[in-house]
């Protein structure tokens, strides 16, 4: 019997075929649908693009504006109302119809979606995070296959089941639209990208679309469906791990299993086997071990060396199927020690501790179909160019594509990464919906195992914290207090339970949180002394000063934040000239923090430490420094406090579009000031001298993050702002390996010794092999109490090489020094500078503007303002 199976594997031999399906489609708004007496025009049959979305076809076609660019946020809103079809065409040879399997595959459908091939429905989707794979035998011809997909509104399809509750969920935003009623929010019934409903830093487009690949899989005797390296036991003897493959056969048979690796420094090697297989899932286990191995580390502890495998499927010398993967050696944990204040939350890589420090990251995009590989390069390479080592991948948005992981495992990114879950509450309660996420959270588990950069799965972002903290459970628990109970068992079914085993059983060893904040479910949720702390009274809630970071000292902090504008040159991508002002409408549209004002709270803390500002560009200007020099407080007394606090990661990395937000790049790279004291303040060595206004004490701290002691120096200066010098002196240190140093203490009255506090700093500067490597000064009150002198800065550029070079001397103390090309663009190597009085540097730059044009554009800001 089997050699008769052998004969018949021989004679279809051909491997698996696999066919892009993103040409020729087409896109309309139902006929039928209620908002189509309205937009007739958008019922017509027009050109799509697939991989896309229905606003951006909408855009493509000339049916809407740039929902970007203006105020054009609220006339939009029916496009989330509607019911949307697209079809494609296509013909098939009769080699592939002959095949033994044909199956579609889509990666990714937004969100209730009807499948039609030829006329008969296929699939009902209900989760855009799932990927779909459908059988079509018996349903494909030759010629004129069409394909159909339909999506229904979410709105409109969960709202009456939402309205029936009689005590309702707590959801996220309510829209300000009238789109859907504020009392009755639906999005976190739906398994979409949260932050489409709208959040604090992006606008409400609630879409759909087909937003990841569509493709036709063709197949005869097998289909290698997955390629999975399993760590077993990882050391620096030793490597131990298995080649794990999922094999679907068509029918029984035996085959011979190849693996091939690759090691980091071209050594290769084989190893192979028979397999006996089944029709339906085979499972395959080769062991291998690997002397020596090279271990990934994330960056600045080490490198990044990558191996890479091929399993191939042979029958004889026909190949039947082939699949790739690449991965890092590592060993990952999260050490968790009691301890006098509670106890620890550091991340350990490889036995090594690692203080995380780095930032937030939100969607790159409102329709992710949109960002490209180099974009997700651009913002990842600018994390680690600001001595990041961390991402955190926030939950209200999608799970990012193989191309941001790539490049993290390239870059030692270590990425903490949220299931889907950005706010609110679930209703994890139904088992339907529990089922459908537990299925989403296999497929993507699975798909991103394999890259070392992912160090931790969490469940969700605040939703623990929200129901214990924010009154969510307490005013359900009022209402009705059976279902309420309800509502919490399901939530640590999902969050306890069930996302839990998914990691233990698919994630490759990499530990699971269940919420962030939390204490992976203890009483407490958002705890200072134990798990992770979410802090926000700072810009949020009481909105107390910024030196109010000084009074919170987490074991691990993965959020914090305050906001600040982009450039004028990102602000005119979307506004006018004439449209720029405080509160003009189009800004205000571009300021999505409306639970206080954004605007209004931006000018509170501005006024708190600069002042008025004078007009809007010196508003701009003042929100890039209170973010600035805020972040830094925090990251430098986060940092100080190691090994107490393991971790720092502000809010946020990036811009889903251009307007005010938390991010320290902005939607189009930009860095704002923010990203360059982040590489100063994240900075492998680190002077960090912090001053307690209210004590009126300044104390000092020396970072390393280096394994080993460093013998240096740190030096203080106290300097008038006119250029006296009043004290000058250098001390000895070493830096204790991996750990903050206590260097000293001072009273105000101590540094100063009678110089004028509102015209004097004390500069703090360390020293090591004879270069000052990290400098930080410290002022004696708001920079709007002290008595700023012009600083007399002078600039001079000149091109050298494929670039320029810009000589910039201050004759008097400059803080906050900016450099700006208004229109032209430019890549600093520095930027947001403090230069003492008499000081000289030079900075690199690059730009597609000419010398001349670079000279007249030049502009330079700094907190003297005459």
């Amino acid at each position: 019997m089997l050699l008769a199976i052998a004969a018949v594997w021989s004679a279809q031999a051909a491997p698996l075929a696999s066919r892009e399906l993103h040409a020729g489609w087409q896109f309309r708004l139902l006929p039928d649908d209620p908002e189509a007496a309205a937009h007739r025009d958008a019922t017509q049959w027009r050109s799509a693009r697939v991989p896309g979305h229905v606003h951006t076809d909408l855009l493509a076609a000339g049916l809407i504006v740039d929902p970007y660019v203006g105020a054009p946020e609220a006339q939009l809103q029916w496009i989330g109302l509607a019911g949307w079809e697209y079809r494609t065409g296509f013909d098939l040879d009769r080699a592939t119809l002959a095949r033994a399997r044909n199956e579609l595959v889509f990666d990714g459908l937004d969100t209730f979606a009807t499948v039609y091939l030829n006329g008969r429905e296929l699939l009902r989707a209900d989760n855009s995070f799932r990927t779909w794979r459908v059988p079509v035998d018996g349903r494909l011809r030759e010629r004129g296959n069409e394909l159909r997909v339909v999506f229904a509104s979410p709105i409109r399809k969960l709202l009456p089941q939402v309205q029936a509750m009689p005590n309702k969920i707590a959801g996220n935003y309510p829209s300000p639209y009238g789109d859907e009623p504020k009392d009755a929010m639906t999005g976190n019934f739906a398994r979409k990208p949260g932050y489409h409903y709208g959040w604090d830093w992006g606008p409400r487009y609630v879409g759909a679309g087909i937003w990841r690949g569509v493709r036709l899989e063709s197949w005869d005797r097998l289909r290698l469906a997955d390629l999975h390296l399993q760590p077993r036991r990882i050391g620096r003897d030793a490597a131990e791990l298995s080649a794990e493959l999922e094999i679907v056969g068509a029918q029984a048979g035996e085959a011979s299993v190849e693996l091939e690796y690759t090691a980091p420094d071209g050594a290769r090697r084989v190893l192979r086997q028979q397999a006996r297989l089944s029709a339906g899932l085979n499972r395959v286990s080769i062991p291998l071990r690997i002397e020596r191995p090279q271990l990934w580390y994330p960056v600045g502890y080490g490198a990044q060396p990558l191996y890479a495998f091929r399993a191939t499927v042979r029958d004889g010398d026909a190949v039947l199927a082939q699949a790739s993967r690449r991965t890092g050696l590592r060993t990952v944990e999260i050490k968790r020690e009691k301890d006098a204040h509670g106890q620890g939350f550091a991340f350990v890589v490889n036995g090594v501790e690692v203080f995380a420090k780095g930032a937030n990251a939100i969607p790159f995009d409102a329709f992710p179909a949109r960002v490209s590989r180099e974009r997700l390069r651009r913002d990842l390479q600018s994390a680690r160019d600001a001595n990041m080592n961390m991402i955190r991948n926030w939950g209200g948005g999608y799970y990012e594509s193989d191309d941001f992981f790539d490049i993290a495992d390239e870059l030692g990114l270590m990425v903490w990464q949220d299931f889907m879950f950005g706010g609110g509450m679930p209703p994890a309660y139904d088992a339907a919906f529990r089922a459908n996420v537990v299925a989403e959270a296999r497929d993507n588990v699975r798909r991103l195992r394999n890259h070392p950069s992912i160090v931790l799965w969490c469940g969700n972002n605040e939703e623990e914290t929200a129901w214990k903290d924010w009154g969510h459970g307490k005013k359900l628990k009022e209402a009705d207090p059976a279902f309420a109970q309800t509502v919490w068992d399901g939530y640590v079914a999902l969050f306890g339970k069930d996302l839990r085993q998914v990691v233990a059983e698919e994630g490759a060893g990499v530990p699971y949180w269940s919420s962030s904040p939390s204490n992976d479910l203890a009483e407490k949720a958002n705890d200072s002394n134990h798990g992770d702390k979410h802090y926000w009274d700072v810009w949020g809630g009481p909105a107390l000063p910024a030196t109010a970071y000084l009074d919170e000292t987490p074991r691990f902090m993965s959020e914090y934040g305050l906001q600040g504008w982009p450039s004028l040159r990102t602000i005119g991508a979307f506004a006018k000239p004439e449209e720029q002002g405080i509160d003009t409408p189009v800004i205000r549209a571009h300021q999505k923090f409306l639970a206080g004002d954004g605007n209004t709270r931006l000018l509170k803390y501005i006024r708190g430490e600069y002042g008025e500002p004078r007009d809007f560009a010196d508003f701009v200007y003042l929100s890039q420094q209170v973010q600035a020099e805020g972040i830094e407080l925090a990251a430098l007394h986060h940092r100080a406090s190691r090994p107490r606090t393991m971790g720092s990661l502000y809010w946020q990395l990036n811009d889903v579009w251009p307007g005010a937000s938390w991010a320290s790049l902005d939607y189009f790279g930009r860095w704002k000031p923010l990203h360059f004291h982040a590489k100063r303040f994240f900075a492998e060595l680190a002077v960090a001298p912090l001053r307690r206004p209210v004590a009126a004490r300044t104390e000092l701290n020396l970072i390393s993050d280096r394994q080993d002691a460093v013998p240096a120096q740190w030096r203080l200066r106290v300097v008038d702002f006119a250029g006296k010098v009043h004290r000058d002196e250098r001390h000895p240190a070493t830096l204790a390996a991996a750990a903050s140093t206590a260097a000293g203490a001072w009273s105000d009255q101590d540094l100063l010794r009678g110089a004028d506090p509102q015209r004097t700093a004390a500069v703090f500067d360390l020293i090591v092999d004879g270069r000052s490597v990290s400098r930080r000064a410290v002022y004696f009150g708001e920079a709007k109490t002290l008595a700023w002198p012009d600083p007399k800065l002078r600039a001079e550029l000149r091109r050298e090489g494929a670039g320029y070079v810009l000589s910039l001397h201050a004759g008097a103390f400059a803080r906050a020094v900016w450099i700006d090309f208004g229109e032209h663009d430019a890549t600093l190597s520095d930027n947001a500078l403090t230069l003492l009085p008499g000081e000289s540097i030079e900075i690199a730059l690059t730009s597609t503007a000419g010398l001349d044009e670079l000279r007249q554009a030049l502009q330079l800001r700094s907190l003297h303002r005459p």
